[in-house]
């Protein structure tokens, strides 16, 4: 049987028992030959015997509870654990609050007690003071050298090679703006005074700890960009340019190419699809927020005209006298696959987006479902492009059984 610390003062933070699933309170069993993951026990199922699996009453167990003094004959492992979560919620130095959050114990007894045994305790004091040098040794402040072959340029202050290298100082191995930056913000106003008293002193020594343990940090960070040379931004582009051409190589590998002969025509043939892919996504967009798509397609071709040099071939219409447009070519347009034969012919006469004419007609039909049948005036309603168009996509829905007339 032995005596050990327990997960916390908590009861819900330690694990349930395995026999009735209730939170355990101390004291309470854990059995020394199951797990991993521990056996638990409470009292009540290790005294009925409770077994599950391969766990059986007569194994070995240990007794698990605080209940034994630590540092002091008057304080038990629990109250010291309580003594310290208390420390850690209130803050040093206010034993009120830490009394109140015990229970067990008065304000000067908390503050007597976490005097002696944690701060003036000189075995404490002397491994604290080893573990603080070690640190110290392993991260030295000192600044970063830079070796003349790894020697980054020197660009002028604020010059677009400087805010590339992230204002990166090399005659002084520093920023022009440091990982926390303002740091230094938190000394600005402590005065170090003969009359301080001991308390105030220590305080005032923690924050410059503190601050020490950020310059750490700092200086941490800075050693990982100059030991990954992330700060040399030529050689970070030479990196950026492999993976891309290691990426392109991996496409062509992908497509079955073997030869740079067949990667020019390859990507010639890739940059064409992607041109044409673009001229249509332009066009469906335009089309889709114009109600005149008659209108918008002579607009893109005079200007595709223009563009060329040459003489526009397309004269813009005015409004008096406008000829009747050509059907529109539904190749390649986004939702022309959704139509029926009778659709696309309705989407080239009218020279409607087969996007824009499902939306529509979904609109159309959600609302016939609601009135039980639909007007010509509601569908102008809903549908806020050129009332002609309007009658003839209300037309076809209805002689396609789509709609009903109210």
């Amino acid at each position: 049987m032995d005596r050990l610390g327990s997960f916390s003062s908590d009861p819900s933070d330690k694990p349930p028992c395995r026999g009735c699933s209730s939170y355990l309170m101390e004291p309470y069993i854990k059995c020394a030959e199951c797990g991993p993951p521990p056996f638990f026990l409470c009292l009540q199922c290790f005294t009925r015997g409770f077994e599950y699996k391969k766990h059986q009453s007569d194994h070995t167990y240990e007794i698990m509870t605080s209940d034994f003094p630590v540092l002091d004959p008057s304080w038990t492992a629990q109250e010291e654990m309580a003594l310290l979560e208390a420390v850690m919620d209130c803050g040093f130095g206010n034993w009120q609050d830490v009394a109140n959050q015990m229970c067990t114990k008065t304000k000067e007894e908390c503050e007597k007690h976490y005097m002696k045994h944690f701060i003036n305790n000189p075995l404490f004091a002397s491994t604290l003071l080893n573990l603080k040098q070690a640190e110290e040794a392993k991260t030295a402040d000192t600044a970063i050298p830079f070796h003349s072959a790894d020697d980054p340029p020197r660009p002028t202050f604020d010059s677009l090679l400087s805010r590339d290298m992230a204002g990166y100082m090399p005659a002084r191995a520093d920023f022009i703006e440091e990982f926390d930056n303002y740091a230094e913000w938190d000394l600005r106003d402590i005065d170090f005074v003969e009359d301080d008293s001991d308390i105030l002193h220590a305080l005032k020594m923690a924050v410059v700890d503190i601050y020490h343990s950020r310059l750490k940090e700092r200086q941490r960070r800075k050693k990982i960009i100059r030991d990954h040379g992330l700060i040399n931004l030529r050689k970070f582009q030479l990196e950026f340019e492999l993976r891309r051409e290691i990426k392109r190589l991996q496409e062509y590998r992908t497509a079955g190419i073997t030869n740079f002969c067949s990667a020019r025509t390859y990507d010639h043939l890739k940059k064409t699809r992607e041109e044409e892919r673009l001229k249509r996504t332009m066009l469906s967009e335009v089309l889709q927020y114009i109600q005149d798509s008659s209108a918008c397609q002579q607009w893109l071709r005079r200007q595709a005209d223009i563009d060329s040099g040459l003489t526009p071939s397309i004269p813009m219409a005015s409004n008096s006298g406008r000829r009747s447009a050509p059907p529109l070519n539904l190749t390649g347009l986004p939702g022309t696959e959704k139509l029926n034969e009778k659709e696309k012919e309705l989407c080239q006469m009218v020279r409607l987006v087969p996007g824009a004419y499902l939306e529509y007609k979904s609109a159309l039909l959600n609302e016939c479902n609601k009135q039980g049948g639909l007007r010509l005036a509601q569908a102008r309603a809903l549908i806020k492009i050129d009332v002609n168009k309007t009658r003839k996509i209300y037309d076809f829905l209805i002689r396609e059984g789509y709609i009903t007339k109210a």
